[in-house]
């Protein structure tokens, strides 16, 4: 018999690459669990298997470190798939240990887990005895490498069985691609002759740590600068132009239309950041620098596979030569930087609304006043979700963690407020900003929430609907009983699960939100405001459009 058994030998490697595993208990898992105490790993009960992965998701984006979520095989397994598939449609590394069928075969109960995950595009690693250890470290590799979530299974009949000894390498380090010229050369010449340059930097960017070359490229070029919403605040400084796509202002757009170059770094130019084909202008140059292998989006002009950060160190120094079209640029970004102090900045909602309810441009200012500097923001899926980044101060990329959006889901932010409440620093408050009917899905999740955050804050934009369908589809004459909510009292349920909350039902009233912060700001409060469904999305009418205007030539041709 060996000192380890294999759920032992997963929860050592896991050890050697992460502090944290997010999950909820039972016969499949058990064994780890215990083997991952005993390794010091640090457990955070959830209290639906779905939180289990979006934690472990969330707490990555919030902290750029690994995590693990884990559950039992069967329906534990099945409840987390929706987290599963927004972990891999995001391209958050991610790990979700779980128990499966023995290894002698399936039982009359058990599915065929492995084929699930790949439908959704994650890899199953099953370990096995002989190499428990070894494989473990394989599906982590992998995490990180290829940006993904992976999924480690362990089969029941091994789950407590003594592991064989293995002899594993140490953890190797994320590899930066060495760029010999891959297309830079040409991006350079193309970028000194810019007159109007614009560097829009996307979450590829960020995670590459690649700020910082991005912005002096920026100053040397005398380009604007412009970020996705997941590269939010990345790039700021003298010409940024704030969020590229629905969330920015048209004032901001008119400038990133007029640029005859484009360098795009990091991001996959998805139609929301493109404006659904607005944003850039037609005879503009588009090059994206990518860590994939191809570009995402038939706009590129000209696409470099490479590491963002040390492609744009390769950039600078090719422009280390004289740059013809500098003098140009930098007055036509003096002349931008005049139009947007000068032009009109978001929409800031109205002090009446036709059903009395708060207005959610007026609320979300009002709260971005309120709520503490140093905060990370959650924000769950759903029409609410562009109030954050279009209205709240955001100090860094990290601190904005939206979920939800790449997989088109909602109900994960509750589990995801979680994760991230694990990853902040102290001192940092964790604030989740959710729609009634999101935050009912993960309901069970609030407990969880008030159990693991030192400090954090809920706004609950509650208009007692699904407000993205009753703009889609209400406003086409649809019957809208199915898309209504009962109101429900979410600051009573606080209380009643031990946060301090209070009903918003006018500006006034965040006053409460005010005192608990001057005392001190522990614990959790939840805010649940009651706003209107007679205000639109700006972000949503775009894509409205968009989508009619589809129809229309779908039907013309």
């Amino acid at each position: 018999m060996t000192s380890l058994t294999v759920s032992g030998r997963v929860a050592q490697v896991l050890s050697s690459y992460l502090s944290d595993v997010f999950g909820v208990m039972g016969n499949g898992n058990v064994y780890f669990l215990d083997a991952a105490e005993k390794e010091g790993l640090r457990f955070t009960a959830v209290r639906h298997e779905g939180g289990a992965i979006a934690a472990a998701d969330a707490y990555y984006r919030a902290s750029g470190r690994l995590a693990a979520g884990t559950t039992t095989y069967g329906p534990g397994y099945t409840n987390a798939l929706t987290a599963l598939a927004e972990a891999v449609k995001a391209q958050i590394p991610t790990v979700l240990v779980t128990g499966d069928a023995p290894s002698n075969g399936l039982r009359p109960w058990d599915v065929d887990q492995a084929a699930i995950a790949a439908g959704l595009g994650a890899a199953t690693f099953t370990v096995t005895r002989e190499a428990a250890g070894s494989i473990t470290q394989e599906a982590l590799e992998y995490a990180l490498a290829r940006r993904t979530a992976v999924v480690i299974a362990i089969p029941y009949d091994l789950a407590a069985v003594g592991a064989a000894e293995e002899e594993l390498p140490a953890p190797r380090a994320a590899a930066v691609a060495d760029v010999v010229d891959g297309g830079l050369g040409r991006a350079a010449e193309l970028l000194a002759v810019a007159k109007r340059p614009l560097i829009l930097a996307g979450r590829g960017a960020h995670l590459a740590g690649a700020g910082p070359e991005l912005r002096e490229l920026a100053d040397r070029l005398g380009a604007l600068t412009a970020g996705t919403a997941l590269a939010l605040s990345l790039l700021q400084g003298e010409g940024y132009l704030g969020v590229a796509g629905g969330f920015g202002t048209d004032t901001a757009a008119g400038p990133m239309r007029e640029a005859d170059v484009v360098l795009v770094a990091g991001a996959s130019l998805s139609p929301f950041t493109m404006r659904f084909g607005h944003l850039i202008g037609p005879d503009a140059t588009v090059i994206q620098i990518d860590a994939g292998m191809e570009p995402t989006n038939p706009r590129v002009d000209l696409f470099v596979s490479a590491d963002a950060k040390t492609a744009a160190g390769r950039l600078l120094r090719l422009l280390d030569i004289a740059l013809s079209g500098a003098e140009a640029s930098k007055a036509w970004r003096a002349e931008a930087v005049k139009r947007l102090a000068e032009g009109p900045c978001h929409h800031p909602g109205a002090a009446e609304t036709p059903d009395g309810r708060l207005d959610p441009r007026a609320l979300a200012t009002a709260l971005d006043a309120v709520l503490p500097e140093r905060r990370t923001v959650v924000q769950d899926g759903g029409h609410f979700l562009g109030w954050a980044p279009m209205y709240w101060r955001i100090p860094r990329p990290q601190d904005l963690v939206m979920v939800g959006t790449a997989f088109q889901s909602i109900g994960l932010g509750l589990a995801s407020a979680v994760g991230a409440a694990r990853a902040v620093d102290d001192g940092n408050t964790l604030v989740l900003a959710a729609g009634d009917g999101g935050f009912l899905m993960g309901l069970s999740d609030l407990e969880s929430l008030v159990g693991a955050a030192s400090s954090a804050v809920v706004v609950i934009y509650n208009d007692a609907a699904y407000g993205a369908e009753i703009h889609q589809y209400g406003s086409q004459g649809l019957t809208e009983k199915p898309m209504l909510i009962p109101e429900v009292d979410f600051s009573g349920i606080a209380r009643a699960i031990g946060a301090e909350s209070a009903i918003i039902r006018t500006l006034a009233d965040l006053s409460a939100l005010q005192d608990w912060i001057d005392a001190g700001a522990r614990g959790t409060f939840v805010a649940d405001c009651r706003i209107t469904s007679s205000v639109r999305a700006p972000w949503l009418s775009e894509w409205m459009k968009a989508k009619e205007t589809a129809a229309k030539e779908a039907v013309a041709s």
